[in-house]
């Protein structure tokens, strides 16, 4: 939540403030992806394979959701 006030602190500044906060949310959206293909990798070393199996799907469909809502909201 610190985060999310934040980028909205900064996107309150004028002409440049939307610019930084949409340049500083998309990586740290691809750094929680990536932390979770690591935990991942290392629950299918420790057995767990079908369970990640699931929750990466689970994932995949929340990430295209948030996608597709991201693409409604500029078209609407």
């Amino acid at each position: 939540q610190a985060f999310v006030g934040l980028l909205n602190i900064i996107g309150l500044v004028p002409i440049i403030g939307p610019i930084i906060a949409k340049v500083l949310a998309l990586p740290f959206f691809w750094l929680i992806n990536a932390l979770g293909y690591f935990v991942s990798i290392l629950a299918i070393k420790r057995g767990y394979t079908k369970e990640v199996v699931n929750y990466r799907i689970l994932t995949v469909v929340l990430l295209v959701g948030i996608v597709i809502g991201f693409i409604l909201g500029k078209i609407i």
